[in-house]
This record gives C-alpha cells, sequence and structure tokens, in this order.
C-alpha cells in the first residue's frame, strides 16, 4: 500500500515522455529522409514475431544464440567470425576495389572512396606495416576487395609479408574463385592462408556455378578452412536448399549466410525484385561505417528458414546466420569496449555492446532514488534539466518495486566519443519493452527473458 502512495506522488511525466518523443522523432526525421531517396519500407513491425519464433525454434535443436540474436551458429564456427564481434583484434584489408563480376548488391560503391582506389592499389604494404607497430597483435587478418585475385601476385605478397609479421594470426582470403588455380591455391597455403571464404551468386548460370564448386573442392584438397559466404536474397529458397546440399556433399566446412542489404545505390534492380527494405531499420539508429546500409525485408527469416531446414535434412556442414546487425555491433563493441568501466551508473552489455544506464524521470526520482539507498546503492546520476536520474542496470528491479507502473523506467543506450571523454546517447526505451538474450559466462545462451530480470543477470557475472 505504502509503494502505491508513494508512486502516485510521484505523479508527472513531461520528463519521460520528453526523451521518448526526442528519439522518436529522430527515428521518423531518419526515415523521411530514406524514403525521399524512392527506397521503400516494409510495414513497420517493431516486434517481428516470426523472427523470434524462428530464433527459439533453433535454440530448441541446439543452435547458439549470439550477440542478442544478431547471430546465430550451428556447429563450428569460423575463428575469424568468433573474432569479428569478440574482443581480439581483427582487420581487412583490399588489394583493389576492381572486380571482374558486376553484382547489383555490391557494398564496395556505398564505400568512401571507391572511384579512387578503383584506379590505383591500395597501399596494403604500408598499412601491414603501421598495424605492426601498433600495440597487441591482431587475431585475424583479412584480404577482400574488390577481387583480390585480379592481382594474384600480391594476393601472395600479402599472406607472406602478413604471416611475416604476426605468425599467430588467423589469414583469411575473400573471393568468387573464379580466377582460381589448383598452381595459385598451392602458392596462398605456402605463403601462409589459413581459411578461404568463397562468394557464390543466387545468378550464376549453372555452367559457372559448376567451375566455382570445382575450385571448391580444389581448396579443398590444401586449405585448411574453406567456407561459402553469401548474402539470401529473398525468393531464392529452392536455389539456396539445392546449394546448401551440394556444398554438404562437397565437404565443405561451413556456410555464412548473410543477411541482404541495399548499399545506397542500383535501387530499381532491388525495386524490379519486388523487394522492400526493413522497418525499422535498425535497433538503434547510428552513423554505422558499414557499407552495408539497410537490411531487406524477409532476408533474415529466409536465412533462418534455411538454418532450420538444413537441421532436419541433417546436413554436416556448419552454418552461421550474420545479420547486418551483427556487423553494427561489431563497430560498437569496438567503441565501446574499452570503456566498459567508464561510470559506475553505466554498464556495458555483453549482447549489443552498447554503454546503457537506467533512467527515473519527474517525481519518480525520488523514491527510486530512496529505494536504491534502502539497499545500498547511492551511485546515481541526476539530470536536472532532463528531469531524469541515472542508475546502475543492475537496480532495475529495486526500481521496479518503487515504480511498478509498466513503462514509467527507461533504459538509455550510448556509444562513447572522443576516446572515451564523453559518451553519446543514441536512444531512450521504456525499460518493460526492452528484452536481452541472456548469455552466461560460458557463452551458452538462455532464452530470452524481459530486461528487469536480464540487466542483473547479464551485469553480474
Amino acid at each position: 500500500m505504502a509503494v502505491g502512495k508513494e508512486t502516485e506522488k510521484g505523479a508527472g511525466d513531461e520528463g519521460r515522455r520528453s526523451a521518448l518523443a526526442l528519439y522518436e522523432d529522430i527515428e521518423a526525421e531518419h526515415m523521411a529522409a530514406l524514403e525521399a531517396t524512392g527506397i521503400a519500407f516494409a510495414p513497420y513491425d517493431s516486434e517481428r514475431l516470426e523472427r523470434e519464433g524462428l530464433l527459439r525454434q533453433l535454440r530448441e535443436r541446439g543452435a547458439r544464440i549470439r550477440n542478442g540474436g544478431a547471430s546465430v551458429a550451428i556447429g563450428p564456427m569460423s575463428v575469424a567470425c568468433e573474432a569479428c564481434t569478440g574482443s581480439c583484434v581483427s582487420r581487412s584489408f583490399a588489394l583493389t576495389n576492381n572486380c571482374h563480376r558486376d553484382c547489383f548488391f555490391c557494398f564496395n560503391p556505398n564505400q568512401e572512396d571507391f572511384a579512387y582506389w578503383c584506379e590505383r592499389p591500395f597501399p596494403w604494404r604500408r598499412q601491414l606495416d603501421d598495424l605492426a607497430a601498433e600495440p597487441g597483435s591482431p587475431a585475424c587478418i583479412a584480404l577482400t576487395g574488390g577481387e583480390p585475385l585480379l592481382m594474384a601476385d600480391e594476393a601472395v605478397a600479402f599472406f607472406s609479408r602478413a604471416s611475416e609479421l604476426f605468425p599467430a594470426a588467423h589469414l583469411r582470403l575473400y573471393t568468387s574463385g573464379d580466377l582460381l588455380s589448383r598452381e595459385l591455391i598451392d602458392r596462398l597455403v605456402r605463403a601462409g592462408l589459413h581459411e578461404i571464404r568463397f562468394s557464390v551468386k543466387q545468378d550464376d548460370k549453372p555452367e559457372l556455378l559448376e567451375k566455382v564448386l570445382e575450385r571448391m573442392a580444389w581448396a579443398r584438397e590444401q586449405v585448411p578452412t574453406v567456407m561459402v559466404e553469401m548474402p539470401v536474397i529473398p525468393g531464392t529458397d529452392s536455389f539456396m536448399k539445392e546449394l546448401l546440399a551440394k556444398l554438404d556433399a562437397l565437404g565443405v566446412d561451413g556456410v555464412n549466410l548473410l543477411e541482404f542489404a541495399y548499399a545506397m545505390w542500383n535501387w530499381p534492380v532491388f525495386e524490379s525484385l519486388g523487394l522492400t527494405l526493413r522497418n525499422p531499420p535498425q535497433q538503434v539508429m547510428f552513423d554505422y561505417t558499414y557499407a552495408g546500409a539497410l537490411a531487406v525485408q524477409d532476408s533474415e527469416e529466409d536465412c533462418l528458414r534455411l538454418m532450420l531446414w538444413a537441421r532436419e535434412q541433417g546436413l554436416g556442414l556448419a552454418l552461421h546466420y550474420c545479420s547486418l546487425e551483427n556487423k553494427h555491433r561489431a563497430q560498437v563493441r569496438n567503441m565501446n569496449e574499452p570503456f566498459a568501466d567508464i561510470h559506475a551508473c553505466y554498464a556495458f552489455d555483453y549482447d549489443d555492446f552498447f554503454l546503457k544506464t537506467a533512467l527515473a524521470f519527474d517525481g519518480d526520482r525520488d523514491l527510486v532514488r530512496r529505494a536504491l539507498e534502502r539497499e545500498g546503492c547511492r551511485q546515481v546520476l541526476e539530470d536536472a534539466e532532463g528531469g531524469s536520474l541515472a542508475f546502475h542496470p543492475r537496480w532495475l528491479s529495486v526500481a521496479r518495486r518503487a515504480v511498478p507502473e509498466p513503462g514509467r523506467l527507461c533504459v538509455s543506450f550510448n556509444v562513447a566519443v572522443d576516446e572515451g571523454r564523453s559518451l553519446r546517447e543514441l536512444k531512450v526505451v521504456p525499460a518493460g519493452e526492452l528484452s536481452v538474450q541472456l548469455t552466461d559466462s560460458t557463452g551458452s545462451a538462455d532464452a530470452c527473458e524481459p530486461c528487469l530480470q536480464g540487466f542483473e543477470k547479464s551485469w553480474n557475472r
């Protein structure tokens, strides 16, 4: 009864509504600017119930749900995939942006100075030397492009130099496979190559696909790890099932199923295929640097369905679904993990890698502060202008007992900027709407739980 009276005293909701409205307005402006370019979004769907159902089915069949659902793995993962959103360093290099293929969805034209590096080779030797001068050593190094094998001798030289500078690093190559020969594979392996990732295109003619499959078989004889990495375009279900069966029979180690994305160019081709973009496009709006800017509607669900199908068919090859969100989370982790202990009121979320704090607003601030003090928590941040009280998310369950009305408590998402000298808030959401994918200290995933339980479990490991 006393709690109810206190909550009643805590009336007044201007600060909370203002904080939520601010980011709703930012998202609306962002969406309007995107739509003004002529692209089309699917109907708004923040719950994505089909996705959640597929994730539950995959978990029941032994899949590992990683990074808050942004990554799903069946079987062993490549060392490089583990490192991508891991705490160790993974770096990618290119020889050129040129490519003999002309894929309508290529991300490269959305990269800064794309044309410049089509006309000139990348200074990879200097870049490797600069990396060697940095403290620490990368766990993984990749050579990508463009098509690296357009400069085959340079590709061999790259791996030889990378192996010399970083003898413990895992070295991988991305290629279409068209330009591989047995002799070139041998040279690459002797230069230090550990993994090769082939890119298969759904619109390849049968004879070209068979040629690439033959080169995978050649690579399988010498390269320690042979992978296929490709986006899943909605509507290519039959092709993908047939391909997965062929790759399994070939003995390929694994397949990375990528969420198909639109890279802010060539929209008429996407439109001609009847494709739309996911809405909302991102969990948290931010200036992400990955060139694949916007996820295509239904690609994620198609990837997850393919993984379920492969499991039911008993295919032996490893599968990893890597979402666009997962690539964004690699960037966020790199920004935030060095500052995981930036302040006692902020927590580093090991699922999505944002720095988060819990918020009480307006009249609820006094109720929450007193409740926290009774439990021994006195580390709070006051924001008089915003009318909020910030505290570590581990105390959310205590605050919830003081303010039981759903949605009044909130969580703030942040990134560290200016080398950790300040935080940039990106989003505020009601705590009751937030869920996290819990991961115990061994890395195994539990079922999703409401955030009020999840924060305590994640951040008291």
